[in-house]
């Protein structure tokens, strides 16, 4: 497909008044000046974990989506997220499509299913329209793999216990889901390690990486040098669990389990997907001291491996501390990240060890309803093994200024 910027900008926003006339529909066009780093970035086939490098001149634009609602019933719904991008080409794809049942029901407990494609809803910094974050433009380093390699295709249940039906100042929910597909996930934590953007991967969307040396060995011989994050390669379900726990909307709580029970010996050759076996625990706080400045926190832990004997085998690693103000239209926010991913196999031939550290700052200005400023300045340092082979330094500093500009429907 090719197709510029304004032409992707009209299909969306052609798009946006077709389905307003049978849905509820939310859309967003964010167009960003980038002064990007030299380092070419990942998606063009280097090593650096911007979205962007010194390549990208000019405006882009780095978001255009649409997030709808239609009811068909009562108790049913369907839910779609369509994305527009145009890099590293010029997309147009589903990153959510899903159904919802939601009975009404006279119990204080309250219920709801989810059947298709969506995210797990273990962050607490994306919660805007199409899973974006209204903090920073940049997400964390954990936010960003899970928009690039984690959706639940399969179905899940919610069981809510809201506070104010039990006269208590205390609401849970319980999550659980199973599903299929997202069985490469784990593939870029190996051999690109963690990133930071903004990047939501569409279904049926590949994400390349760098032309890593070991996967000219007889070894990893079948690995394409790409990922497809939500293939099925094994016919096994994962599944993942979770609790949110709200005390009087000030502070917001959620732990979630996710396993993809993947075989790590399956191999899709006609794609060069293996199955990786690939399971992490995360934990996210929200705290606000005042309705005008919140905390957010979140870390990640789990492990990730594939290949016979689990020739790959490596535990990853985030966390990330996010302080947020708003004044009047202002809203000044500013995030620390770590990122690590630690290499456990003898497979001394493919070194997957990679660390790093950032921090991001952004101003956004509410010029109206439906328009924004926003200015965001970010820096990191990283380290990844298998960047020697490649002939790249293993320790690299990056930095990205960028001037945004959003507008919402």
């Amino acid at each position: 497909m090719t197709m510029n910027k304004v032409s992707l900008a009209f299909i969306l926003l052609g798009l946006a008044f077709s389905f307003n006339a049978l849905a509820q529909v939310k859309g967003l066009l964010q167009l960003t000046a980038v002064n990007g780093d030299p380092q070419l970035s990942w998606q063009e086939g280097g090593v650096g974990l911007y979205r962007y490098d010194s390549d990208n001149y000019g405006i882009v634009l780095s978001q255009g989506l649409i997030d709808f609602r239609v009811d068909l019933s009562t108790n049913w719904s369907a839910h779609g997220v369509v994305n527009a991008y145009q890099d590293p080409q010029a997309s147009l794809g589903f990153s959510q499509a899903y159904f919802q049942y939601q009975p009404l029901t006279s119990s204080k407990y309250k219920w709801h299913v989810r059947a298709g494609g969506f995210y797990p809803l273990l962050s607490l910094e994306n919660p805007d329209m199409g899973w974006i974050s209204p903090y920073n433009y940049t997400n964390s380093a954990i936010n960003s793999w899970i928009g690039e390699e984690v959706r639940t295709v399969g179905v899940e249940a919610t069981i809510k216990r809201p506070g104010r039906s039990f006269n208590s100042k205390h609401s849970f929910a319980f999550v659980g889901a199973t599903f299929k597909g997202n069985d490469p996930a784990g593939t870029l934590l190996a051999w690109r390690g963690f990133a930071m953007h903004d990047r939501q991967t569409t279904f049926n969307e590949a994400v390349a990486f760098a032309p890593v040396a070991s996967l000219n060995t007889p070894q990893l011989q079948h690995q394409a040098n790409q990922v497809l994050p939500f293939e099925e390669v094994d016919g096994r379900f994962g599944y993942y669990g979770g609790i949110h726990w709200d005390y009087l909307k000030k502070s917001q709580f959620r732990f979630y389990y996710y396993d993809n029970n993947g075989d790590p010996a399956a191999l899709n050759y006609s794609t060069g997907q293996y199955a990786w076996d690939t399971r992490f625990s995360s934990v996210a706080w929200l705290y606000k001291f005042t309705a005008q400045t919140r905390l957010i926190v979140q870390a990640m832990s789990g492990n990730t491996a594939m290949g016979e004997s689990r020739g790959v085998d490596n535990d990853f690693y985030s966390h990330f501390i996010l302080l947020s103000h708003k004044k009047a239209a202002h809203r000044l926010s500013i995030r620390y990240d770590y990122f690590e991913v630690t290499d456990k196999d003898d497979w001394t031939f493919d070194p997957n060890a990679s660390h790093g550290e950032g921090i991001t700052a952004t101003w956004r200005y509410q010029l109206s309803p439906q328009w924004q400023l926003g200015i965001e300045g970010s820096a990191l340092h990283s380290q990844a093994d298998n960047r020697e082979a490649m002939g790249i330094a293993r320790k690299l500093s990056q930095q990205q200024l960028s001037l945004n500009v959003q507008w919402r429907y």
